[in-house]
């Protein structure tokens, strides 16, 4: 059954803009938001007096003095003034998060033409202030001092599954994991170099990423700085309707969604399982009423190669502690059986926190409606979106089709 099925009525995504990514020191918040929203209600075909609610997804957590930033959009035009705004925070998962709000508001018949937002300004803050802000989404972590920051919870995620699995190839000890992680930085690195909003456009080719050296240093063990996704600065939005809108592009149907939240403490939570992350994925493809086999591409939240390689398993890739084996196959790769970040990732793409679960939904409808170009995969008809809050804590899952 399917959330058309399920609800009796639509949830399609109708426009969207997107800014480029990267340390963008001419934008403010203010005007990648208006940016992306009148290219998104452009892209839509409608005015602007037609939205009914906007949703703005966005983490901040001290990177940025003002903390109250849900009527900027409002500067798009004075057709928006009155319109219900409202900013929503759930992390990195943030963007995603406004979208669900966005999706139900919809589903609820409280609206019937939605802005959803994500934006982030970040570059301009110290590396200090970044980093505890980031860090303010880890419960044991939250307000301490760190040097490696939110690197080195997940560098311990992956010396967790390293003990536990290896490199994943199925074979405990087999390899090595940051030969792996490696290869996940490569192809998200060779995937950027076709998406023109991307950050980090060059291919960096395998043998760097797996080396550490003056350029490509240790950040926290096993993580090298190709294994991190960069700080960034950008902005995403995407129209919701309720009905096609007449826009400039072909509108993109919301198959399904879910959302999963796991325990705060890391002591309640199993380092390699992301059991929350599963159940969200779970949950998205029931709505959907498909499988795995069924998608044609996925989006997921690679803010390290950990992340990745753990996500292969959560969505039901592979088995546990054998996410190496769809690397080996060659099924995430752009030419696979299930592509996997063709957009770069967060990895290549950037990682403007709040922005990216928005930029996911865009570039899986530019996919959908054949408009991603250089990107363009030759067959995109189904797809999955996954976006995550800390370290496996927030969890969505959106599944889009082509109509």
């Amino acid at each position: 059954m399917s959330l058309r099925e399920q609800f009796g009525k639509d949830v399609l995504l109708t426009g969207w803009g997107h800014s480029r990514f990267g340390k963008l020191t001419d934008e403010t918040l203010e005007s990648l938001i208006v940016q992306v929203s009148t290219e998104a209600i452009s892209n839509a075909g409608i005015e602007p007096g037609q939205i009914d609610e906007i949703y703005l997804g966005q983490f901040n957590s001290g990177m940025m003095p003002l903390a109250f930033p849900s009527s900027l959009a409002l500067q798009v035009s004075p057709d928006l003034a009155n319109v219900a705004a409202t900013r929503v925070e759930n992390a990195c998962a943030s963007g995603s998060a406004a979208f669900q709000q966005g999706t139900k508001s919809l589903l609820a018949g409280t609206a019937k033409t939605v802005l959803v937002i994500g934006a982030e300004k970040m570059t301009h803050a110290s590396a200090d202030v970044v980093g505890a802000a980031l860090l303010g989404a880890d419960y044991d972590m939250a307000g301490q001092t760190s040097t490696t920051g939110f690197t080195g919870l997940f560098a311990d995620v992956a010396k967790h599954y390293s003990k536990r699995y290896g490199s994943g190839s199925g074979q405990s000890g087999s390899g090595k994991l940051g030969d792996v992680l490696g290869t996940i930085a490569a192809k998200n690195h060779r995937n950027g170099v076709d998406n023109p909003y991307a950050q980090l456009r060059k291919d960096l080719g395998e043998e760097f990423c797996r080396t550490v050296s003056d350029k490509n240093p240790m950040v926290a063990d096993p993580l090298r700085r190709t294994d991190c996704s960069p700080v960034s600065d950008g902005a995403a939005a995407v129209v919701l309707s309720t009905s096609p809108t007449g826009g400039a592009t072909a509108p993109v149907r919301l198959a399904g969604f879910g959302q999963a939240n796991d325990f705060f403490p890391a002591e309640r939570r199993d380092p390699t399982a992301f059991a929350a992350t599963r159940v969200s994925w779970q949950r998205a493809l029931a709505m959907a009423g498909v499988g795995l086999e069924d998608l044609d591409f996925a989006e997921v939240h690679d803010c390290f190669t950990i992340a990745e390689l753990l996500m292969y398993e959560a969505m039901g890739l592979t088995e546990r502690g054998q996410g190496a084996r769809a690397l080996e196959e060659g099924w995430v790769f752009k030419d696979g059986k299930l592509p996997v970040n063709v957009s770069g990732g967060l990895k290549a793409k950037g990682h403007p926190v709040g922005a990216t679960g928005v930029s996911q939904h865009v570039i899986a409808a530019m996919q959908l409606t054949g408009t991603a170009g250089g990107m363009q995969l030759g067959r995109a008809r189904r797809a999955a979106v996954q976006n995550m809050g800390g370290v496996g804590i927030a969890n969505y899952v959106s599944v889009l089709e082509a109509l």
